[in-house]
């Protein structure tokens, strides 16, 4: 190997950056795309699971180096392992990172200044929300390999109309950014020199949030996608009965009848 492939063989899968409450995860693959390897999943697994116990962390930002933000699986490590225990554990490992984003109490944001393709736009579909550049593009290109993207059509499906879904599943073209927007895939488009202003606009508005809310909204909002329409009301009226209970809740109808910047405790 030469000294630029010794220095990539040696770089950190993922960095993190901590500021002001906001964690900022960076897949740090770039000759690869940002492939999802075993080796980066289960560091982006481990990242976030010790996320969801910090309570200083707010918010949190998934970015990509390089190009991409993200190709999906890296298909070299899928040919060397073939056997369909192996393919099986690794789909199992993405599942559970996928649903991970939804769980922690954090909101999780996508920041796609590139392509998106496959399980990197299945994990776009899965994060709270997105914010694209106007020269990202986005795909579930599978099928053009022989291989139907079955994992990424969860996520997507639950962002974007059935068949809007299942005519990117079943041509594997790509969107554009604007067409994510109009879809549903993305919040906002934007020029990629706006992209972290963009960002940081979302950033700053929920860190400037109770934490209480937002955690009790994040986990009811996700329940109640998977109920029916009796049971989801259920959940919604119990889920807010007991966030009026809370002294964030209570100071922020003060704050607002007293006309006064709320004091956020965290309870």
């Amino acid at each position: 190997m030469n000294a630029n492939t010794d220095a990539a063989a040696a770089a950190p899968l993922l960095l993190r950056q901590d500021e002001g409450g906001v964690v900022t995860l960076k897949l740090n693959r770039p000759a690869q795309f940002n492939s999802l390897s075993h080796a980066l999943m289960r560091e982006l697994q481990a990242a976030l699971d010790q996320i969801s116990d910090d309570d200083s962390a707010r918010v949190v930002v998934l970015v990509g180096a390089g190009k991409a933000f993200c190709a999906g699986h890296d298909l070299k490590e899928m040919r060397v392992n073939p056997a369909k225990t192996m393919q099986r554990a690794l789909f199992d490992q993405c599942s559970k990172l996928m649903l991970t984003l939804t769980r922690i109490p954090q909101p999780v944001i996508a920041r796609v200044h590139g392509i998106a393709t496959a399980a990197g736009c299945q994990l776009v579909s899965m994060c709270d929300l997105a914010v694209a550049s106007g020269t990202a593009r986005f795909a579930v290109s599978g099928v053009n390999l022989g291989l139907f993207c079955a994992t990424p059509s969860v996520g997507l499906a639950r962002n974007v109309g059935r068949k809007q879904a299942m005519e990117m599943l079943l041509t594997g073209e790509f969107i554009d950014a604007p067409t994510a927007l109009a879809r549903g895939l993305v919040n906002r488009v934007v020029p990629p020199a706006q992209l972290d202003a963009e960002v940081k606009k979302l950033t700053d508005s929920i860190v400037a949030k109770t934490p209480v809310a937002v955690k009790a909204g994040k986990q009811m909002f996700y329940r109640q996608l998977e109920m029916g329409l009796v049971e989801a009301y259920d959940l919604a009226s119990a889920t807010m009965a007991c966030n009026m209970m809370s002294e964030d809740a209570q100071e922020g109808i003060d704050a607002f009848i007293a006309k006064r910047k709320p004091q956020w405790k965290g309870r």
